[in-house]
């Protein structure tokens, strides 16, 4: 969930207008940068936000990824989901470098805070399909 507030960009003198970004644009940013992260198997929140997210509009890209605005930057908090066989710190930190990356890079907004949650494991299809044909020992 987002606050309903826009995150106003750093003015200087020469300024031609204000830019505004909205929370959803960071959340689907966040969203996109944490996909991308070999491991990371689908963003996906606890049962509470996955009710908000079906209830409301959000993107495909920006489930599982909260925005909170404070007064020093932005905070991030991502739900994911990692694939079985992957270090499952070294997919976090790799998260929260892409998510603080990205951001930085697209926006120039400073983040305060990236925490990863990991909610769940994924094995892959091939694997479960190999295991039931596999001969059950009498």
């Amino acid at each position: 969930m987002t606050d309903n507030h826009q995150i106003e960009m750093a003015k200087d003198k020469e300024q031609l207008g204000n830019v505004e970004i909205s929370p959803e644009v960071i959340e689907v940013i966040a969203g996109i940068a944490a996909s991308e992260i070999d491991g990371v198997a689908a963003l996906r929140g606890n049962f509470a936000a996955g009710v908000a997210e079906r209830l409301s509009r959000k993107s495909a890209h920006s489930k599982g990824v909260k925005v909170e605005l404070t007064e020093k930057g932005v905070k991030i908090d991502v739900y994911v989901v990692t694939q079985f066989g992957f270090s499952i710190p070294d997919v976090g930190k790799k998260v929260q470098e892409n998510i603080v990356q990205t951001l930085s890079t697209m926006t120039a907004i400073d983040v305060v805070g990236t925490d990863v949650h990991i909610t769940g494991v994924q094995f892959e299809q091939k694997q479960e399909l190999d295991e039931k044909k596999k001969p059950q020992a009498n």
